[in-house]
């Protein structure tokens, strides 16, 4: 049966059914001839596209892995930074702690060089002092101590520190006192060589002290008996100092010009460069020589 189609007439129309089965035919290989048409041309029009992007896409590529690099980077800066800060504070921690152990470790050599003085000077009464200021330059000539006349001080008790004399006390307050050292220009310490039993004089002298030295004068040595190296501590005759205590070792010697007396240089038994405690003797000359009076008497 053929499909029919009226007309406006009213006279009914038909196509054959095998006419109309040709052209369905004809239709749908027209269709796939398009479709296929059509996909050929967008491939091609994707192709060129495609071609004419990927460098693009390359840069962009490139430009995303670059950006992530530097984003890893800056992390790794930060990090390492905080590590850094935390290292600078643990490094100020640490050696703040090591300036306190050397304080430590300074402070207890003093005071075992101190307690080893004051065993080798045990006939004689002591006190402890710390010294709280000294004079201008780069040695202790001259200082000020913590203690005074409130704790027994007197002008002209002698002093004491590291091996052996550092002065004598020079003037006095309530509560601190004045130390003249034996490198003052001003100082003069009658001395004696401990080996030869011979007297001289010890002077000061803060230019000689330059290298560490004073000098001595006024030995008489005739039968060259005195050598470098003798120790000379302070003497009996001496009207400040007590006798016996070690003021330092002869360091050189030579003939004065009237053949008579020997002069030379001395290295002290104290350090002068450093000082932070001192021990005072209480027990002064005069009255250790008062003793000894009364003892001849009886």
């Amino acid at each position: 049966m053929s499909p029919v189609i009226k007309k406006s007439t009213g006279v009914r129309f038909s196509i054959p059914g095998k006419y109309l089965l040709f052209i369905l035919s004809i239709l749908s290989v027209v269709l796939i001839l398009a479709t296929s048409i059509t996909d050929i041309g967008q491939s091609r029009v994707f192709t060129s596209v495609e071609t004419a992007l990927a460098p693009f896409e390359r840069g962009l590529t490139m430009a995303g892995e670059w950006l992530m690099d530097r984003r890893e980077i800056i992390g790794d800066i930060r990090s390492l930074q905080a590590e850094n800060e935390e290292l600078k504070r643990q490094i100020e921690a640490l050696t703040t702690e090591n300036i306190y152990l050397q304080q430590d470790e300074y402070e207890l050599m003093n005071l075992r060089e101190l307690y080893e003085l004051d065993a080798q000077y045990q006939a004689f009464e002591k006190t402890g002092a710390k010294v709280i200021a000294k004079d201008a330059g780069n040695w202790y000539h001259s200082f000020l101590i913590d203690k005074g006349t409130d704790d027994g001080i007197e002008i002209d008790m002698n002093v004491i520190a590291g091996s052996g004399l550092v002065g004598r006390i020079s003037a006095t307050g309530t509560n601190w006192a004045r130390v003249q050292a034996i490198i003052s220009d001003e100082a003069a310490v009658s001395g004696k060589v401990l080996s030869a039993s011979e007297n001289l004089i010890v002077s000061g002298s803060l230019e000689r002290y330059k290298d560490g030295k004073i000098t001595w004068s006024k030995l008489v040595d005739p039968g060259d008996k005195v050598s470098v190296g003798d120790k000379i501590v302070t003497s009996d005759i001496s009207d400040k100092y007590l006798p016996g205590i070690l003021i330092g070792y002869i360091s050189s010697i030579q003939q004065d010009p009237n053949n008579l007396t020997k002069s030379g240089e001395m290295v002290p038994a104290a350090s002068f460069d450093h000082l932070s405690e001192v021990l005072v003797i209480l027990t002064m000359k005069q009255e250790l020589s008062a003793d000894v009076s009364g003892e001849l008497q009886r």
